[in-house]
């Protein structure tokens, strides 16, 4: 259980949060009048309380709503629970969606002090019930009454498409058939085949939203461009070859140039990475192998009870 310190809006974005007497939460959108709020996965941020006071005891002295978060929090450490986690406030029910966050710009925060710990220490929340919350409001973990749904992202490899030189149609095949199997894609990325731009989507997916599923398509053959696979592996906790190999196995039954495919499945943290090829078709076919097993796994790695 922990409880509210303080609730903090701004009218514009890249500005310091200020404290508010309350403040109204609204469902898919955040809190009414914060400009942060929106129909996306980032609509509250959350801190510690415990983590900003250890920062001041560095000789900070930063006042709530300085790291730009919404609410300040004490009682949780906010970075250690996982992405899906319940949050109850009086009425208000949120959802974590994400840990931490890329800084592209440093805050004056950071160019102050040096660090800033907003980047790695708050997270980020939908609301999915309304209400109002106020400081001194307690705060629980709100136990799940049914499953979440598997989250995935797919990202397209290709020059060419994302040159606009020719339409992405991989990408698209493989969110509709993962929606058709109850997935929810909550990300779609068009990349060119470079390896630092992969590493980084990749790394975010996995470490702060926390996906249990993505899905490349392209850059896996014998090309001089095709490093699909060197940069999944590059970013992998731990391999699993198996996935590889089944969908090589069947692929083989189909055409023997499956054999050139040099695609790989590993692990990051809670997160399933498979490499597809770049055809639509054969996107679909390998999504055949695969996706009645993984379930299995993914329940695994997100900590919770597997049947056996």
């Amino acid at each position: 259980m922990g409880k509210v310190i303080a609730v903090c809006t701004s009218e514009v974005r890249g500005t310091v949060k200020t404290p508010v007497p309350c403040a109204r939460f609204r469902v898919d959108w955040g809190i009414e009048g914060d400009a942060h709020a929106g129909n996306w996965h980032r609509q509250v941020s959350l801190l510690s309380a415990d983590k900003i006071e250890e920062f001041n005891r560095r000789g900070a002295q930063v006042m709530p709503g300085a790291f730009g978060e919404n609410l300040v929090v004490e009682g949780f450490d906010f970075c250690a629970l996982p992405v899906g986690t319940l949050l109850r406030c009086g009425e208000v029910l949120l959802e974590i969606t994400q840990i931490g966050k890329d800084c592209h710009s440093h805050c004056e925060i950071y160019r102050r002090t040096g660090d800033c710990i907003m980047p790695r220490e708050g997270v980020f929340a939908r609301v999915l019930a309304p209400g109002v919350i106020a400081p001194g409001d307690e705060m629980t973990l709100c136990p799940r009454t049914s499953p979440r749904p598997w989250q995935a992202a797919v990202i397209t490899l290709s020059d060419r498409c994302a040159n606009g030189e020719r339409e992405d149609k991989s990408g698209p095949a493989i969110t509709a058939r993962l929606k058709a199997e109850g997935y929810e894609v909550i990300e779609e990325l068009l990349l060119a085949d470079e390896a630092a731009p992969l590493q980084k989507n990749l790394i975010r997916l996995c470490d702060q939203r926390q996906a249990d599923l993505i899905l490349t398509t392209g850059g896996t053959g014998f090309a001089a461009r095709d490093i699909t696979p060197e940069a999944t592996l590059a970013v992998a906790d731990r391999q699993a070859p198996g996935i590889a190999e089944a969908i090589r196995a069947a692929s083989m039954a189909i055409t023997p140039r499956a054999m050139l495919s040099r695609a790989v499945a590993v692990i990051r943290g809670r997160t399933l990475i498979i490499n597809l090829p770049g055809s639509p078709k054969a996107c679909g076919e390998c999504m055949d192998v695969f996706l009645p097993v993984i379930p299995h796994g993914m329940t695994l790695l997100r900590g919770e009870q597997a049947d056996s």
